[in-house]
């Protein structure tokens, strides 16, 4: 049997943890600050996120070998 591809685009914006929860990353927070509220640049601070569940399981699938 072949070998799956792990798809590259998720491969960047996700991680697997060793429970096995998908970590992402908050978006919104790399340019266009000055514009944006102080509420909206202190909550996306929070660097390490999780997925929630409606979405984990198609993560798991772009990433067959936990990347």
């Amino acid at each position: 049997m072949a070998k799956l591809k792990t798809n590259k685009a998720a491969k960047k914006r996700y991680s697997l943890t060793a429970t096995g929860k998908v970590k992402r990353t908050k978006s919104n927070r790399r340019h266009l600050l000055a514009n944006k509220t102080k509420r909206q640049r202190k909550q996306g601070k929070i660097q390490n996120a999780y997925l929630d569940k409606t979405c984990e399981s198609t993560v798991k699938k772009l990433l067959p070998y936990g990347n």
